[in-house]
């Protein structure tokens, strides 16, 4: 039978949605969006231009995932280590780049339905961009599709170390320590990303093959895609093939595959 192809997909992308098992999509898909400062180079350009020029890719990406009906879409835009080791006039036009994504994009994401939430330590960020953010997320908390989550600010080491400090402080405020009890549904019931279910695919642009302080504890079990295709170059398209290659892979959560588990109670009759 024939896949009805979503509406908004452009003729390279419909190729590749064709191969796809619709109903086998990635319930969460991750991205670490990495390159920038590399595509830039390479075109002697400032690394802002690369920064500038991978708005472009978010866009493609976010509603390329939005039009076939991906849940959840986590989004590495700036990690709490890029605060502290990337010079201020960097920092400062990345937070001017961010205001004003949010400003322009919110009529793209209410019209595709999707609703914007962030993760990291965001009352570290300018009281400005705060303010910017949460008008954005207001704007768009009643759309009911894909939930777009912008990590900013973001350490997968802080989000563990605050999600233990916010354990306690819950046992203390309800009867004292004596009654905490930590196991993982608690752990994750405490994240910063407990409105999301754990991502199934995460996918490196640029080749490197790091997780680099990215949602350590909800990656335990997904598949890792890495494309060597710089972020600036990254389109829905190659989201796509992403997603082509993650179900290419068996997922067994640390299981045996279905034949492995055949043979092995064949070896044992």
């Amino acid at each position: 039978m024939q896949a009805t192809i979503p509406a908004g997909l452009d003729r390279k992308e419909a190729e590749v949605y064709l191969r796809l098992d619709p109903n086998r999509l990635p319930k969460h898909i991750a991205i670490i969006m990495d390159g920038n400062g590399r595509w830039a180079k390479r075109r002697h350009l400032p690394r802002v231009a690369g920064h500038r020029a991978g708005v472009a890719s978010v866009r493609s990406t976010v509603e390329t995932a939005a039009r076939v009906k991906i849940p959840s879409l986590t989004l590495y835009a700036f990690s709490e280590e890029n605060w502290k080791k990337r010079p201020k006039s960097e920092v400062d036009f990345l937070m001017g780049l961010l205001c004003r994504y949010l400003k322009q994009e919110v009529p793209t994401l209410n019209k595709n339905n999707i609703r914007l939430e962030y993760i990291g330590r965001l009352h570290e960020l300018p009281p400005v961009v705060q303010k910017k953010m949460e008008e954005a997320r207001q704007a768009t908390s009643t759309n009911t599709g894909m939930v777009l989550t912008l990590a900013l600010n973001y350490s997968a080491r802080s989000e563990i170390v605050d999600a233990f400090r916010s354990i306690v402080d819950a046992a203390a405020r309800n009867g004292g320590l004596d009654h905490m009890e930590i196991d993982e549904e608690s752990v994750s019931r405490h994240l910063y990303t407990r409105h999301l279910p754990d991502p199934d695919l995460v996918i490196r642009t640029s080749g490197e093959m790091r997780l680099s302080n990215f949602l350590l504890w909800q990656l335990a079990y997904a598949e890792i895609y890495v494309t060597p295709t710089l972020w600036p170059e990254f389109r829905g398209v190659h989201l796509l093939e992403g997603i082509a290659e993650y179900q290419k892979r068996e997922r067994r959560y640390g299981g045996l595959a279905d034949h492995d588990h055949h043979h092995a109670s064949k070896a044992r009759s």
